[in-house]
């Protein structure tokens, strides 16, 4: 095997995936593993022919990677990008290279397992890609910034499909330094965050790093998401605890008890000292902090960072190798948490990388929301700014981007004081581009692009010592120009392809003909301008951040911001303790019907479907929601009818001045599955409701219905369809001045149906507080197995009684 260094291709590297796989399989992602090997080899137009059970590869060639492409690539072509050997082609001839090389007998008869017998090449080739986040930080200059980004699996295939566009394009704009995906509560989103660390990781070669939480999961998946992260090449874990522990309701019915207590996941540390235990160092471990101190409540009561710092070095001391915090906006809070730390007497935090955590504010009511979940705190002075605009949407995120940006300044002067070395900032971007592209931007927090912006070049530095040439009698020296770049063509954006010939490009994604790789690149493809579409300019930014103002699961369930805001799965919010306090141990349907009940009444903070209050339009329609809770049937989310009315309504308005708003009238709730056969007939039955009442519903098995469903009808004998399409309905619009009708509410079936397997878990996780074979939990899941979901929705927005009558008169 000969090493050419400084020639920036890929030449020829030929070798058996059993090769591959234990030597360099974390280095050459992700077109080396046990899974994809035969289907990306023939996808990036590589050789394969069998040898034994082990394909065997040849990387043909003008394989060109882009500096962010060869990292997903991995990092054997970053750091020796020439490999040529190899063994023969199948003719017998030695194989050769365009650079005029040709290997000697000695070199062709060398293999893999000759490669890596020289301890030189072995350590290059053992050294695994400069993938740990410390490691990345290290190598930064000390005076550096850096930022990283954090990610939720969307609910929806749609929203992970706009999610990876987004996600291209904000690594290419802003560059950060890594991103973190999050892990649902319990192993509840294992296959979708792993989905997405993959993206993240071996498509769009972002360094990426994995949250996993150790409470109500079993070992074994915890082992697995291990193996499965390693398995991806990600070498860094948020290790984190997650719910309370209800150890026993998850524990695998074939797990044998831990051996010792050590291996019971109660806390963080647990899983830390897991990690360290069972893969060493391989992993790069980080832990959460809280400045302003951890509390296991609904409101942020009795939170005192002092009670916490002894569990923050417990898990620093058993291997954890940086922090990161929870959000804040109280940069008091935060500067005594980092001075405390820095001060510590243990020195445990002597040194190590403390990274703030950030949230972009995208709306009034989903930062009042999160804040409360996560016991940070507002002062006073940020929530005056902020209630001053609350009916804006538009203006509040303005507001935000000022408030955070600020706080990125005040963070840089604290820790110019406390620390030394680069200062990293982590936003939680909810899975939006344009308030964190905003922030990143005004705070100089991009890293800069070099050599020039929007290519990849290189420099006589870069290329090899090429023999000079003797030409009767004269030295030619086949020189290169100074600052020589290779300028990208619309073939290569976002990444460099294979050029095929004589056929279509089968893979558009990868391949380009040669027509199309001819083409120069146009100025779309520059950081700039890709940083300019983030940030919504132009119609190519309004189009990239359409879905801008989220509104939970009422928005567009295209969107990768759709649903719930934090991205972590079924969860009550509460403790066992705070449950049980809430809502006691109910024993008959009577005794929901109460919860929900006081709940309206406001006599309960909460119920397990929301930890929130009602808004002041509630007062509308509070009486019809008591009497259908009476019944039996519990409410989830409703509005009243509201016809155009002054979007500077106290009561009901919203958005921007002289605007007017509408809703329309409609109710989600759980009903007996009797009830529901009752209420369809009807709804079915009468034709003046065809075109007045739209809804959906479904059952926790799955069995779903809607006015939108195919009806088989007979005709002349034979069996057609008469369908209509699956209605998407807009719930609540305004017309604003100069503004386009804006419609952040809206409820069609992909939606509704993303949304129920959530809400029939809750009546599970609620079930789970009373514990196995309690009377409460067999109640639980009896309501769960017999109810019906369903959303009623009556499009007389002029009518305001119309819902209301339609379910209350017999």
């Amino acid at each position: 095997m000969m090493i050419l260094n400084n020639i920036p291709a890929v030449c020829i590297l030929q070798m058996t995936a059993q090769d591959i796989v234990p030597q360099v399989g974390q280095l050459l992602h992700p077109w080396t593993t046990h899974s994809g090997l035969l289907k990306r080899c023939s996808t990036y137009g590589m050789q394969s022919h069998a040898q034994g059970s082990y394909p065997r590869l040849c990387f043909l060639d003008a394989i060109l990677f882009e500096g962010r492409r060869r990292e997903a690539a991995g990092n054997l072509f970053y750091k020796l990008p020439m490999i040529a050997s190899v063994p023969t082609t199948t003719t017998g001839n030695p194989v050769s290279t365009h650079y005029g090389y040709t290997p000697t007998e000695t070199e062709t008869s060398k293999n893999m397992g000759d490669l890596v017998s020289d301890p030189e090449l072995e350590a290059s080739l053992r050294a695994p890609a400069m993938e740990k986040i410390t490691d990345k930080i290290a190598a930064l200059p000390a005076d550096t910034d850096y930022f990283s980004l954090e990610f939720f699996p969307p609910k929806t295939a749609m929203g992970f499909s706009n999610l990876r566009d987004r996600l291209d394009r904000m690594a290419r704009a802003l560059h950060p330094l890594f991103v973190n995906v999050t892990w649902g509560a319990g192993g509840s989103t294992a296959q979708k965050s792993l989905e997405l660390a993959e993206l993240c990781q071996r498509e769009l070669g972002l360094t990426t790093c994995l949250h996993l939480t150790c409470t109500n999961m079993s070992r074994k998946l915890i082992d697995k998401a291990l193996d499965d992260a390693k398995a991806l090449g990600i070498r860094n874990i948020l290790a984190l605890r997650g719910d309370p522990p209800r150890r026993a309701e998850y524990r695998d019915s074939d797990e044998s008890e831990p051996e010792t207590e050590d291996e019971e996941f109660v806390w963080a540390v647990d899983l830390v000292r897991y990690i360290r235990k069972t893969h060493g160092d391989y992993f790069c471990i980080g832990v959460a902090g809280y400045p302003e101190g951890h509390a296991d409540e609904s409101h942020p009561l009795g939170q005192c960072l002092e009670r916490d710092l002894p569990y923050l070095v417990e898990k620093v001391q058993a291997g954890a190798d940086f922090i990161m915090t929870q959000l804040f906006f109280d940069i008091k809070a935060y500067e005594n948490f980092e001075e405390q730390l820095r001060a510590h007497p243990s020195g445990a935090f002597k040194s190590i990388a403390i990274i703030p955590g950030l949230m972009p504010i995208q709306s009034y009511q989903m930062i009042k929301r999160t804040t409360k979940l996560s016991h940070a705190k507002i002062p006073e002075p940020l929530l005056e700014r902020l209630d001053a605009v609350k009916g804006d949407d538009e203006r509040v995120k303005g507001v935000g981007v000022d408030i955070v940006s600020e706080l990125v300044e005040q963070i840089r002067e604290i820790k110019s004081r406390t620390s030394s070395g680069p200062k990293g900032f982590h936003f939680y971007t909810l899975n939006l581009e344009k308030a964190v592209s905003f922030i990143v931007e005004r705070t100089n927090l991009i890293r800069p692009s070099a050599p020039e912006e929007g290519h990849e070049a290189f420099t006589n530095d870069d290329l090899p010592n090429i023999p000079s040439l003797q030409i009767n009698g004269s030295v030619h020296n086949r020189a290169f120009p100074q600052d020589s770049a290779r300028i990208s063509s619309i073939g290569s954006d976002p990444r460099n392809k294979v050029i095929v010939v004589d056929r279509p490009a089968s893979h558009p994604d990868y391949e380009a003909t040669a027509l199309q790789a001819s083409v120069p690149a146009g100025p779309i493809n520059t950081r700039a301008n890709t940083l300019a579409i983030s940030e919504g300019e132009g119609a190519l930014g309004r189009e990239a951040t359409w879905d801008d103002f989220p509104n939970g699961r009422w928005g567009d369930a295209r969107s990768p911001a759709y649903g719930q805001i934090d991205g972590y799965g079924v969860s009550l919010h509460v403790t066992v303790a705070q449950a049980l306090q809430l809502w006691g141990t109910p024993r008959t349907d009577a005794d929901i019907n109460d919860i929900f009940i006081r709940h309206l009444r406001g006599e309960l903070s909460a119920i397990p479907w929301s930890e929130e209050g009602f808004n002041p339009e509630t007062d509308a329609i509070r009486d019809h929601l008591v009497k259908l809770n009476s019944k039996g049937w519990r409410t989830l989310a409703s509005q009243p009818a509201v016809n155009g009315i002054k979007s500077s309504d106290p009561t009901f308005g919203w958005g921007p001045q002289n605007g007017f708003v509408f809703q329309k009238a409609f109710v989600e709730l759980f009903m007996p599955s009797r009830d529901w056969k009752a209420l369809k007939e009807k709804l079915d039955r009468l034709p003046e409701m065809k075109d007045v009442v739209c809804y959906f519903a479904i059952n926790q098995a799955g069995d779903f219905s809607s006015s939108d469903e195919k009806e088989k009808k007979e005709d002349d004998g034979k069996e057609v369809e008469d369908a209509a399409e699956p209605s998407t309905n807009a719930v609540t619009w305004g017309v604003f001045p100069g503004k386009e009708i804006v419609t952040p509410t809206i409820i069609e079936e992909v939606s509704f149906r993303a949304w129920s397997e959530e809400a029939f878990g809750i009546w599970g996780e609620w079930a789970k507080v009373y514990g196995r074979g309690s009377e409460s939990e067999k109640l639980l899941e009896g309501i769960r197995a017999d109810s019906w979901l369903v959303n009623i929705i009556h499009h007389d927005f002029v009518d305001k009684d119309g819902l209301w009558k339609l379910l209350l008169d017999d």
